[in-house]
């Protein structure tokens, strides 16, 4: 009894160090020093919103990320702000919708490699605006926001980037068969997209079945060596995009088949992140968001995700297009718990600045709010519109539970969207998979959303599309 409590007054005299298993003296203290919260926000590429454990999967096993939500906060209405890749992130690293910025697109067209556009310098991004505040930064995995000069990682803000340019479906081998990306089985060699590390070739053709794990050393060492500075770490997976490939350690291992096995490699992933913070005594000092850019890509079949029950998948504004796994953690910050507050990842532009001490950019329009009374105190917001686009065209709008289309296009296999007059309307509180249209007993509900729609649109500048 006395050697115990000589321990714990030896640990209370040094600060708790005792108890923080790898850390070093000076990363402790630096911990207890009051300053800027650390930001991490892990990006998943085309992961569905019922791919997960926490969100209700069977098969598909993910343990770190279960335990993520059950010590944070999961939403059940979270949102990406478009149907595809390379507007998802545009919105997600501006806080505003991708049509401000002109990186909307129309799902026929993408940011191909000899694409000649890109994020446009004059676009502030959460890694530039974190850096005025002496925050270290770092982008990991896919980009897809062009390759020029002005529209780099390195030119947006990030001090250290590692990863692929664009999607790692892109620059297929001339001889590829037609639908090979989507095959369980896809050619290793099938690819010529690069491995970049600031700028810098590493290995072209990347081996892709080595992507998550070599993304995972990049991110813990950032952690490691940024510890006792704050740092901001955008984390943007290359999977569950098609092809996928996996880790020996992890491929065979899901009961999903090769999705399954690169869900769970991702969710392995997710926990060296969340345990390197542990380490070197900085969880309770650093906000972590992890989520999708867009819905699972159904036509991929097997080798595409599921939505859980909500409506269709990537490509579309129906709900299973847009509505993402989400899920924020902070230990001892936010409260375990569930939320079903409507939120986007334009609203952790905002929230990550307002945390920082950043003060908002002027001479824009942000989309974002700041949510940190969701976070951290399970605040509601006031009842505000969500904008659904798909490229350039404004497809349907939500506003408090009810959702109007005004245009509806499966995300793949629909040549032509379908105009609706009146709108159809959907509670979606009481129906998330969008199958009763309530348009004919709620023409109030039509005439708010009209008026949000209007007050929206005055407020726009639509810029010239980036993604020639």
């Amino acid at each position: 009894m006395l050697l115990l409590r000589i321990i714990s007054a030896v640990s209370s005299l040094l600060g708790g160090l005792l108890l923080i298993p790898g850390a070093t003296a000076a990363r402790a203290a630096s911990a207890r020093v009051s300053r800027p919260p650390n930001v991490v926000i892990i990006f998943a590429d085309d992961l569905g919103y019922g791919d997960l454990g926490c969100y209700g999967h069977p098969s598909i096993r993910t343990p770190n990320l279960d335990r993520m939500a059950a010590q944070g906060l999961r939403f059940t209405d979270f949102y990406a702000a478009a149907e595809v890749c390379t507007p998802s992130r545009a919105a997600l690293l501006t806080g505003r919708y991708p049509i401000r910025s002109g990186m909307a697109n129309d799902t026929r067209r993408v940011l191909f490699p000899n694409s000649k556009g890109g994020l446009p310098p004059a676009e502030i991004t959460l890694a530039e605006a974190l850096k005025t505040k002496g925050y270290a930064t770092a982008h990991v995995g896919k980009w897809h926001l062009g390759i020029h000069e002005g529209s780099r990682p390195n030119d947006q803000g990030f001090d250290f980037s590692l990863g692929l340019p664009y999607s790692n479906d892109m620059d297929g081998r001339p001889d590829l068969p037609r639908g090979a990306s989507g095959s369980p089985t896809p050619p290793k060699d099938g690819w010529n997209v690069a491995l970049l590390q600031n700028g810098k070739v590493v290995e072209q053709p990347a081996d892709q079945t080595t992507l998550t794990r070599r993304y995972t050393e990049a991110a813990v060492k950032f952690v490691r060596e940024h510890a006792g500075a704050p740092f901001f770490l955008y984390f943007a997976h290359t999977f569950p995009h098609v092809p996928l490939f996996a880790s020996p350690e992890f491929k065979g291992r899901s009961r999903r088949g090769i999705y399954g096995d690169t869900v769970e490699e991702l969710d392995w992933s997710v926990g060296q992140v969340l345990e390197s913070l542990r380490t070197a005594g900085i969880a309770e000092n650093t906000l972590v968001v992890f989520t999708s850019d867009n819905g699972p890509w159904l036509p991929q079949r097997a080798q595409g995700g599921s939505a859980g029950l909500l409506r269709e998948g990537k490509g579309s504004t129906w709900e299973g297009g847009m509505r993402v796994p989400g899920i924020a953690w902070w230990p001892g910050r936010i409260q375990p718990g569930v939320s079903s507050v409507p939120v986007s990842t334009m609203d952790l532009f905002p929230t990550c600045l307002a945390l920082a001490g950043v003060p908002l950019p002027t001479g824009r329009v942000l989309d974002g709010q700041d949510i940190a009374g969701v976070l951290f105190g399970g605040a509601t917001l006031p009842e505000r519109p969500f904008f659904y686009y798909r490229g350039e065209r404004l497809f349907a709008c939500r506003l408090g539970d009810f959702k109007a289309h005004f245009s509806t296009q499966a995300g793949y296999g629909q040549p032509k969207a379908e105009k609706h007059e009146p709108p159809l309307l959907f509670n979606l509180a009481i129906d998330p998979s969008e199958k009763f249209d309530l348009a004919p007993q709620h023409p109030d509900v039509l005439e708010a959303i009209n008026r949000a729609i209007a007050a929206h649109e005055a407020s726009l500048e639509r810029a010239p599309t980036q993604l020639n």
